[in-house]
């Protein structure tokens, strides 16, 4: 019982290892690569959002150890693209913001790394337990909640920081219309006084 119940933890702790986002800060003209050394079949899974910075689109490129392009994405604002590592290496993903002159682009990001090809086949080839089956289930399970939670506490942060752009933008027009109708109001003021003033003939 309580070998099961190590394995259980083991498992979760793994999860919560394994699943985590990453948030950089790419400044304008630069690019900044990652790098992740797989076995051939492993399957690879990069997924990103832009949360701050101009349009909120970024140049992204994945290339494999031979150096071929495997995906190439440019003025992309989310995405996710996944693909089975068709070689032994290393395995780089960049971020490009050599578009854009001045601002900087903040990148939510997170290449999730499979087992290999080979650890998937000796696995197979032992008796799986029932308990370890539910493990597995609950690990694919915990990944889906984890990046979902993470998700969704970006799109709050896109819309809460559009949200205060949006009010803080409507207070400057407000402020701007107040002075001119008071501008308008004194104008007008000064108008009909000048018209109605008697102007004495020496």
């Amino acid at each position: 019982m309580y070998g099961n119940l190590l394995i259980v933890l083991f498992a979760y702790s793994s999860i919560i290892n394994s699943v985590s986002c990453y948030y950089i800060t790419v400044d304008a003209d630069a690019e900044e690569c990652f790098f992740d050394k797989v076995e051939s079949g492993t399957k690879m899974s990069l997924t990103f959002e832009i949360a701050e910075g101009g349009f909120l689109d970024i140049d992204v490129r994945i290339v494999g150890p031979d150096g071929k392009v495997i995906y190439q994405g440019e003025r992309e604002s989310s995405g996710k693209y996944t693909f089975a590592a068709h070689a032994n290496g290393i395995y780089t993903y960049c971020f490009s913001n050599k578009m854009s002159t001045m601002t900087p682009k903040v990148v939510m990001f997170n290449m999730q790394i499979g087992e290999s090809a080979k650890h998937e086949e000796n696995q197979g080839e032992e008796s799986s337990t029932k308990l370890e089956d539910m493990i597995r289930e609950l690990s694919g399970a915990l990944t889906g909640v984890k990046q979902e939670q993470e998700y969704m506490q970006l799109r709050d942060r896109i819309h809460r920081s559009i949200n205060e752009s949006t009010n803080s933008r409507v207070v400057m027009w407000s402020f701007f219309e107040a002075v001119i109708l008071v501008a308008m109001t004194f104008g007008q003021i000064y108008y009909l006084k000048r018209f109605f003033e008697v102007r004495r003939v020496v």
